[in-house]
């Protein structure tokens, strides 16, 4: 059964500033939905209002039932936002576990992390701390995830493995991915929308990503 998600009706403005208005997205189980718009358009904003965490007009529908709260049923939705969310302090072992994640499946697909288990999350590089943030969502049990620039600091190679582990996850749940890294978004995704002026525009091709400015237009 395909489940989904939908986000309407959506207004924020800050100030004076409208920042969304208008905004109608969709996100289904067994697809992966990118988002694109460039830098101060609003797609942080948009992720942390599906999710519940900033507030604003919205209507959020998980198989046409409205839900005020998301954040609060972590059955049906996760987010992964752009700053770190894991307390230093925990090891990475406490953190699988809570995540109820098998830590041996994690280092077949990333060996170097094999020798880390105990370290705490604080020791961690950047880039490493961002992969287990990431994979945890990923493979958390929930219905949806919302990935806000999943492959900030890592490596080429952990980029391609990550997309790998989210095209298998998209047969349990739905994803909606954004990252400036537009060219992984493009090769990942089974439908796109661009935000661009306050609303989202679903697109077919790379000529409506570069109508509504996101790339330059080809000579």
């Amino acid at each position: 059964m395909t489940h989904i998600l939908e986000a309407d009706g959506i207004q924020l403005s800050f100030y004076e500033r409208k920042i969304l208005s208008g905004i109608y997205l969709k996100c289904e189980t067994g697809k992966i939905t990118g988002l694109l718009g460039r830098n101060g358009q609003g797609k942080s904003c948009l992720l942390k209002i599906m999710f519940g965490s900033l507030p604003a007009e919205k209507s959020i529908r998980f198989d046409r039932i409205s839900i005020v709260t998301p954040f609060k049923h972590p059955e049906l939705v996760r987010y992964l936002p752009q700053h770190h969310f894991i307390p230093g302090s925990l090891s990475i072992k406490r953190v699988f576990k809570d995540f109820d994640l098998d830590f041996t499946k994690f280092y077949h697909a990333f060996p170097d992390m094999k020798a880390r288990e105990t370290s705490l999350i604080g020791s961690l590089s950047g880039g490493e701390r961002r992969l287990i943030e990431v994979y945890t969502i990923a493979k958390s049990t929930t219905r949806f995830i919302l990935l806000d620039e999943p492959f900030t600091q890592l490596s080429p190679l952990q980029i391609e493995k990550l997309k790998i582990l989210l095209h298998e996850e998209k047969e349990n749940k739905g994803l909606l991915v954004t990252d400036h890294m537009y060219q992984h978004i493009l090769d990942i995704s089974d439908s796109l929308y661009v935000l661009s002026n306050g609303r989202t525009h679903l697109t077919k091709n790379i000529s409506d990503i570069e109508q509504y400015g996101y790339l330059k237009t080809r000579s």
